[in-house]
């Protein structure tokens, strides 16, 4: 229990997140009194995670929609072959979790030129990144082959679908990983968006009558986020957010990407009561985040089991695992995460914070998948990335999560970024196991 509590605390510390340069001096004044100073680097990192006050649930409609934005059009990758040809011999069993990250020499499908859809603070080379090396290496499983994704077969795979990614920002850098490699053949058409940075979208691919959409829901449950005027975040555990869980009978497949926000100071609510909250500096009883994590991915996945469970169509549920983060010193220092090239497999192993949250996360799917069992057109699955992730700290944008940050030389402060991905990067890869899930899924219907 003590090397519990002794994890979480040095994980908050480490974990120093990104945040707006002229909101710094504010969340500094609010750090005082005296005793909680020493819980400085640990608010600095994860107001990283802060976006947006609580406001009304945007109405997503793709009727009569236009595009907003124009996205740069570029050369598709030759077609795949079709995947029905092929799929009698895709190997149905496979531990994607174990492995290990060996060099590639062809490189990733896309660059940062010939996509229009990622979010710029992933965009390293276009920022300046000098080094290239990080895009040259693939996941290699242990017991069997992962194949090169496949944008063509993903995109049959999908079609008259509407696949919905449902979390954090974490949730949206896969998802601008998969657009990304999807664009090398079929460019999708920006049909909505709103809230603020975009953060719900909806793209659709005409050739396939497919959509893709994301959702802002960091904690998955309703909850109010933290604003100027409240430091802590709110949680409603028993109540699922309806921001996207209104939505919930338009979805085919939906990928729940949570974990990151869990570390913040938060009030806890249940059943009309306040069960305690973390680091939330009132008085109420500190639980810390572990039992709130599972509470409101259960709520989540029983929600969907209780409104999908008894409908003719089927539905698709994958949650990605929680991924570390890599840094190595003061968050806003040059240096936060140097890595640049990939641990070896046995050099780091999934344990502590990191070990725990993959561990709950998996746990409430297996017993989610039972649940569904019972009524036949619910699958659920997890995408375990947990070990991927934290073998390569050499794939987040550090400080090029701005353009040239060293162009008038080294200075004494500059923002880091080791929490998310550059793109393209390591996070492909969760999508090359994500389509592999879906071809295990079309031979195994419900």
């Amino acid at each position: 229990m003590r090397s519990g509590k002794k994890a979480q605390k040095k994980a908050m510390k480490m974990g120093t997140s990104i945040f707006l340069k002229d909101k710094s001096n504010l969340f500094t004044k609010r750090l005082i009194p005296l005793t909680i100073c020493s819980l400085l680097p640990i608010t600095m990192l994860l107001l990283y995670f802060y976006h947006l006050p609580f406001s009304q649930a945007p109405k997503i409609e793709i009727t009569n929609s236009k595009p907003i934005i124009n996205i740069t059009s570029h050369s598709a990758s030759p077609p795949s072959s079709s995947y029905s040809e092929k799929k009698k011999g895709h190997q149905n069993q496979c531990d994607y979790s174990k492995g290990d990250w060996v060099k590639d020499t062809r490189g990733p499908l896309y660059n940062d030129t010939t996509c229009g859809m990622m979010k710029e603070g992933r965009n390293c080379m276009t920022h300046g990144r000098p080094d290239s090396d990080y895009l040259y290496w693939r996941w290699k499983p242990n017991e069997c082959k992962l194949p090169r994704f496949e944008p063509n077969t993903f995109l049959q795979l999908s079609k008259n679908k509407h696949i919905a990614f449902v979390g954090d920002s974490l949730a949206r850098n896969q998802l601008e990983s998969l657009l990304c490699m999807l664009a090398t053949t079929s460019i999708p058409k920006l049909v909505y968006q709103n809230g603020k940075d975009n953060q719900f979208s909806r793209w659709y691919f005409s050739s396939y009558n497919s959509t893709i959409s994301l959702y802002w829901s960091p904690f998955l449950v309703q909850g109010i986020e933290k604003s100027n005027t409240s430091p802590n975040n709110e949680l409603y555990l028993n109540h699922v957010d309806e921001k996207w869980a209104k939505d919930m009978n338009q979805m085919d497949m939906i990928v729940l990407s949570i974990g990151h926000w869990f570390l913040l100071p938060a009030i806890y609510h249940e059943g009309g009561t306040i069960l305690g909250c973390h680091y939330c500096g009132l008085n109420y009883t500190e639980i810390g985040f572990y039992d709130v994590l599972r509470k409101a991915l259960r709520t989540t996945l029983n929600s969907i089991i209780d409104r999908r469970g008894n409908k003719g169509n089927e539905i698709n549920v994958i949650v990605t695992t929680f991924t570390p983060h890599h840094f190595e010193g003061a968050w806003d220092k040059a240096g936060a995460c140097p890595k640049t090239k990939p641990y070896r497999n046995g050099e780091k192993k999934v344990e502590g914070m990191d070990g725990e949250m993959r561990k709950i996360e998996i746990e409430e799917v297996v017993a989610a998948k039972a649940k569904g069992n019972e009524f036949g057109r619910l699958r659920f699955e997890v995408l375990d990335v947990t070990k991927l992730a934290l073998l390569r700290p050499d794939g987040h944008p550090g400080p090029y999560m701005n353009p040239f940050p060293f162009f008038n030389g080294v200075q004494e402060h500059v923002q880091n970024d080791c929490v998310h991905w550059c793109l393209p990067g390591p996070i492909d890869t969760w999508n090359e196991i994500f389509l592999e899930i879906i071809k295990k899924w079309e031979e195994q219907p419900s």
